[in-house]
């Protein structure tokens, strides 16, 4: 028995470092091909500029559309037959869609690894799920803090990366990023042991393998949780609507050109990072999961009312420190809802927690730069802050459900 005890504590330890390392080097690796695909597209025959624009548009497009549907399936499945497989597939399926990638001899074959990328890349939601089943409830926060900032960090490096590998070839950094997955998936076959045993794992529905399904299905078991799923639903859109605007704003309003944004971009990551990485940790201990989640998203509602208000770009760079801090509610979120249900629905959770996000990914660049922004820009420059009131307000209701809702998940239910 001393033996086994001195044990599973180093196995969790090794475990929760593969996973942060899977997660780095994922998004690293998909952050690499960024700044070269738009050159690689017009490379192989696209046509001209606005041809390019077009192809490149659609490559992200169809990404975010088979993420979306890819995520559920993946944490069903990791639900059904464990998370280990899973995890390890992904990492295999993006190593070799990279290479496809590499070798593409023209747009319809990118075309085709961007399609198997987006299916590839759904090993998040397995992996929130394998934290979940390794970690005690009470560090589940902290847990999912630390893999958001490791997300942070690969997606930092990634384009860098990818960047100075394009002076050497436009090819080399989907080299890079298929060398970088299939390493990882190698040392996953060694290292990663399965989380979920045998007798705790669910059965597969054809429910659960759909995005509206697999979100019908959780609130029908947990329907406590219902207004904070309509929170999350909130606090996605408001918050990728209002990071699709600030680069337009900025520009517009301050005349700033790409160095100061990128400061302002680089000292946001820099402190999301920290929060992420160490605040999230203290302050659930501190304030608990739902005090901590219900200030993040108050301070959410603040930072964006500043970027609204901001006279200047001074003001303006103030609301970042708040929003950075906001930052905190989602892994406070993710821990309440990992908390609420059972061992084997946590695969099924997490992979329509990733859907949410996704669709979220593909509506807030539609309706907050084509539509609010561009139609505030058009009634004049005092408006030109609109897309960020409206993000406030879709965030402060969220606040108000997750008040709600946090206190009837804390009654049990009642």
């Amino acid at each position: 028995m001393p033996a086994a005890t001195a044990q599973e504590p180093r196995a969790r330890a090794g475990a929760m470092v593969f996973i942060l390392i899977t997660v780095v080097l994922d998004n690293l690796a998909l952050g690499l091909i960024v700044p070269v695909l738009p050159k690689l597209i017009g490379s192989l025959g696209a046509g001209g500029a606005g041809r390019t624009a077009l192809l490149f548009g659609a490559f992200a497009a169809v990404f975010a559309v088979m993420q979306f549907l890819a995520a559920p399936v993946q944490g069903a499945l990791s639900d059904r037959f464990g998370r280990r497989p899973v995890i390890l597939a992904s990492n295999a399926g993006l190593g070799l869609d990279y290479l496809i990638m590499a070798i593409a001899p023209n747009v319809s074959w990118l075309f085709v690894g961007r399609l198997i990328s987006g299916v590839a890349a759904g090993s998040g939601p397995a992996a929130y799920a394998y934290l979940a089943d390794v970690t005690p409830a009470d560090r589940r926060a902290a847990n999912f803090g630390l893999v958001m900032a490791a997300q942070a960090i690969g997606a930092a490096l990634g384009p860098a990366v990818g960047g100075a590998l394009s002076v050497i070839d436009l090819r080399a950094p989907f080299w890079a990023a298929a060398a970088l997955s299939l390493a990882n998936f190698a040392y996953g076959l060694f290292v990663l042991p399965e989380s979920l045993a045998k007798e705790r794992r669910s059965r597969l529905r054809f429910g659960h393998l759909n995005p509206f399904g697999a979100l019908v299905g959780i609130i029908r078991a947990h329907p406590e949780l219902a207004l904070m799923v309509v929170t999350a639903f909130l606090l996605s859109l408001g918050s990728q609507g209002a990071n699709n605007v600030v680069v337009l704003y900025a520009g517009y309003r301050y005349r700033w050109g790409p160095a100061e944004i990128g400061v302002l971009l680089t000292v946001f990551a820099v402190l999301s990072l920290a929060v992420q990485g160490g605040a999230v940790s203290f302050a659930a201990k501190r304030f608990g999961e739902r005090g901590s989640m219900i200030g993040g998203l108050a301070l959410n509602v603040i930072g964006l009312a500043v970027f609204g208000l901001a006279p200047s770009g001074l003001v303006f760079a103030a609301g970042v420190p708040l929003m950075a801090l906001g930052s905190i509610a989602a892994p406070m979120m993710g821990a309440i809802f990992s908390n609420a249900v059972g061992d084997d629905e946590q695969g099924r959770l997490q992979g329509a927690w990733t859907s949410v996000n996704a669709i979220m990914g593909m509506l807030a660049p539609v309706l907050f730069s084509s539509l609010i922004f561009a139609r505030s820009v058009a009634v004049g420059p005092a408006w030109s802050g609109a897309a960020f009131f409206v993000a406030a307000a879709m965030i402060a209701v969220g606040l108000a459900l997750a008040v709600r809702g946090s206190a009837k998940l804390a009654r049990g239910g009642a």
